[in-house]
């Protein structure tokens, strides 16, 4: 039994459909993979700016209030009580961020504050009043004590942010404390205006708590690998998934701070779905392998096109070979002109059916 080969035509569509599909297949993938990475590259870097803008414009904001009270600081006189009301008085009602703003002895007494709340308590046992005795100072978010009776009725408890300085008598001497209560809806409110569609800010505090963020996230520790990373002193980027379920890309900022603005070991973090931002890259890809795909398959139409021109002419040559075999005057074959070596084997089978039928 004759052993089974592969025709000519076989051979040269699937070599030259190997010689063509591999090295396309292999630099396509080549190519997605620094597409990808380049995709990674730059949302990273969108991100990373985003982040350190955001972080930079909240601490100056910050910066700007806590610039506010150090100045008040040094230009109110103690000694001079109704001066030093109605500076309160006008500053209070000039900016509206303070929930309150008052002036305590050293004992820690109210002398006098914003709307008179307050005035003739006691607040010596607040941190901002203890410390702030002794160096300007800054206290993390925290909700109202003494003052939550005294604020309308709202949904949620009041927050503040407190900020101190001691007042000084005559440059020297301390007199008494500045506060200001800075009321945190303004920092939620400038944190929210911050974000872009489809990208997250969270802050944190220093324990890891979120300050700010997602609804399902706030005043909820976190403990993933980005939250692990804050308050280090450098940033870091991270691809993990969240409690959601969902898997985000997200960069730390580990510091929110300017000039000398007090820290609240506050950290920053953005985050975007890794689905949705890699979205238009992935698109882009399916795009590019189905024009690819298009391309090869027709490439593989004209050479199945090609390598039957080709094995054509070698075929019907071949026929006649066998036919003469067996019957040396048979009809002449068909005279192939496609290309020169079907020409001169036609010619030459010719010549030797003429030899043959002369014997």
């Amino acid at each position: 039994m004759a052993s089974r080969r592969f025709g000519l035509r076989t051979l040269v569509f699937l070599g030259g459909a190997i010689l063509m599909l591999i090295p396309a297949v292999v630099t396509a993938n080549l190519y997605i993979g620094v597409l990808h990475q380049r995709a990674e590259q730059l949302l990273v870097e969108k991100l990373t700016i985003r982040g350190e803008l955001s972080a930079g414009l909240l601490a100056r904001r910050l910066y700007a209030l806590w610039m506010d009270v150090a100045k008040l600081a040094t230009t109110i006189d103690t000694a001079d009580l109704p001066a030093a009301r109605d500076q309160i008085q006008f500053l209070s009602r000039l900016d509206s961020r303070y929930s309150w703003l008052g002036l305590a002895d050293v004992n820690g007494k109210v002398l006098t504050a914003k709307g008179g709340m307050l005035e003739g308590e006691s607040v010596a046992q607040r941190p901002w009043f203890r410390r702030g005795l002794v160096a300007p100072t800054a206290i993390d978010v925290h909700e109202a004590q003494l003052l939550a009776r005294l604020m309308p009725a709202a949904p949620e408890p009041y927050r503040f942010i407190d900020m101190a300085a001691p007042l000084r008598h005559n440059g020297s001497t301390v007199a008494g404390v500045i506060g200001a209560h800075i009321n945190w809806s303004w920092v939620a409110e400038g944190l929210a205006g911050l974000q872009a569609s489809g990208i997250d800010l969270l802050l944190l505090s220093r324990e890891r708590v979120v300050l700010f963020g997602p609804p399902d996230l706030i005043n909820k520790p976190l403990n993933i690998g980005s939250a692990q990373a804050a308050n280090r002193v450098t940033s870091a980027v991270l691809d993990e998934r969240w409690p959601n379920g969902k898997d985000y890309i997200t960069v730390t900022v580990p510091a929110v701070g300017y000039a000398d603005l007090p820290s609240f070991g506050w950290s920053l973090l953005i985050r975007q779905n890794l689905d949705e931002a890699l979205a238009p890259t992935r698109e882009l890809i399916r795009s590019f392998w189905i024009t690819l795909g298009s391309g090869a398959f027709v490439a593989l139409v004209l050479l199945y096109i090609a390598a039957k021109w080709v094995t054509t002419p070698l075929l019907r040559l071949c026929g006649f070979a066998e036919s003469i075999v067996q019957a040396p005057n048979s009809k002449a074959p068909y005279q192939e002109t496609r290309f020169d070596e079907a020409a001169r084997l036609s010619d030459a089978l010719v010549r030797l059916q003429s030899k043959l039928m002369r014997m």
